[in-house]
């Protein structure tokens, strides 16, 4: 078992950046497959990055794609999400989460394949 803590969340006017660590506990961290989710209230949540466990393969969302960067540092147990140009439409609770996995470089993006999650941090982008 692997406990998840974000951080580095906050409000932010359209156009800036914000980078979001996720901190694991427990667990051998390379052991997991990462990534981010956000969720706005009344919504599912929704994908945005993801990595593998050897970080080689990424994924990210259409809506985030070259704004956004995931990497993780296994020497800290972090995974991290560096957002630029962030937009009002950005504004939502950001989550990390893990995902128990013996492929080293399958990225997932569905939120049903993610084991662990974070308790969520929040971003507000003001326009």
């Amino acid at each position: 078992q692997v406990q998840l803590v974000e951080s580095g969340g906050g409000l932010v006017q359209a156009g800036g950046s914000l980078r979001l660590s996720c901190s694991g506990s427990g667990r051998t961290f390379s052991n997991y497959a990462l990534g981010w989710f956000r969720q706005t209230p009344g919504e599912v949540h929704e994908f945005i990055s993801a990595v593998s466990r050897s970080g080689a393969v990424t994924e990210y969302a259409d809506s985030v794609r070259g704004r956004f960067t995931i990497s993780r540092d296994d020497t800290k147990n972090t995974v991290f999400l560096e957002m630029n140009s962030l937009k009002p439409e950005d504004t939502a609770a950001y989550y990390c989460a893990a995902a128990v996995t013996g492929y080293k470089t399958s990225a997932y993006i569905r939120a049903v394949q993610y084991d662990y999650w974070g308790q969520g941090i929040q971003v507000t982008v003001s326009s």
